[in-house]
């Protein structure tokens, strides 16, 4: 739980459209809310931030303490987070910086609260800072207005096929840097990089959800209502069980992040990605039809 400094924080800044007294006037404050990495519980935690073009940087310092505060370990497990700036609330994908990166980011941080500097000094560890970027994938508009079941289900659709060929192009991106710091003399070559382990990890997670909730709730309630289509979902719930044990083994080539072979990489997001869009277009065609008429959001009975 919050401590009842923090939750009244929490009370002023969503009473006063973000806005607080104490210690944080006057400064810029945002609320993160994280997904504990253990618990599963959602956490809200208020934060000092600094803009940096279009994404908010936070830094774990835990008030200049030896440890790195709780949120920071919770967003490794769980990058999607909430943040709320003023009135309005989001969901932000938490990225945090390395290397040359995060001694850039670190620097601009500094420059407008020179207090973190303070807290580095006497932390005897790296402060983490943390990029809060748009949690959609590049590019994203999404398939347009959302009317039925059937285009809800082309939404997750499409977010997920936008995060997959992002997760590509940052691998494809990385790689190609370490590539070019070959060569005698040439600096260390980068790790795979928190970028991609995150958009990998919210992909993953968002997928999971995604296919728990077909099988628990929406495939059933088709096949009382068309048995006929009962070989369907046994072929769809064959597939989720596939990409599951795909996204086990593109989980189990991030644990060694540090080492990672491109071409393993690689060849592992090519199978999952020929997988996954089969499957997408094999779920589309059998079920948009059949959602094509139910409303989202759902209609609340009456009375």
């Amino acid at each position: 739980m919050p401590t009842s400094f923090h939750q009244s924080v929490i009370d002023e800044f969503r009473a006063n459209e973000g806005k607080v007294g104490g210690p944080f006037e006057g400064g810029d404050l945002l609320l993160l809310t994280t997904t504990g990495a253990r618990s599963g519980v959602s956490r809200t935690t208020p934060l000092g931030y600094v803009r940096h073009g279009d994404s908010l940087l936070v830094v774990g310092s835990n008030l200049g303490g030896p440890r790195h505060p709780g949120w920071y370990h919770n967003l490794l497990a769980r990058p999607v987070v909430r943040v709320e700036v003023g009135t309005r609330s989001f969901e932000a994908l938490a990225v945090p910086a390395e290397g040359d990166r995060r001694e850039e980011l670190f620097g601009h941080v500094v420059r407008a609260v020179p207090g973190y500097g303070d807290y580095q000094a006497g932390a005897g560890r790296v402060l983490p800072v943390v990029a809060l970027e748009r949690a959609e994938p590049e590019g994203w508009e999404g398939p347009g207005e959302v009317r039925t079941l059937a285009d809800k289900l082309l939404e997750v659709h499409t977010w997920l096929r936008g995060q997959l060929r992002q997760v590509r192009a940052e691998a494809d991106a990385h790689f190609a840097a370490r590539a070019a710091h070959q060569g005698p003399g040439a600096p260390a070559a980068p790790g795979l990089g928190l970028q991609i382990r995150q958009r990998c990890l919210a992909f993953c997670q968002a997928l999971e959800f995604h296919h728990a909730s077909e099988d628990g709730h929406l495939f059933p309630g088709i096949v009382r209502h068309h048995p006929h289509l009962t070989d369907v979902f046994a072929r769809l719930d064959d597939e989720h069980r596939t990409i599951a044990r795909v996204q086990g083994e593109l989980a189990a080539l991030l644990a060694g992040i540090v080492i990672a072979d491109p071409r393993r990489f690689h060849a592992e997001l090519d199978d999952m990605s020929a997988r996954l869009n089969a499957h997408l277009d094999y779920e589309e065609e059998a079920l948009l039809p059949l959602l094509a008429d139910v409303p989202w959001p759902p209609e609340v009975p009456k009375g």
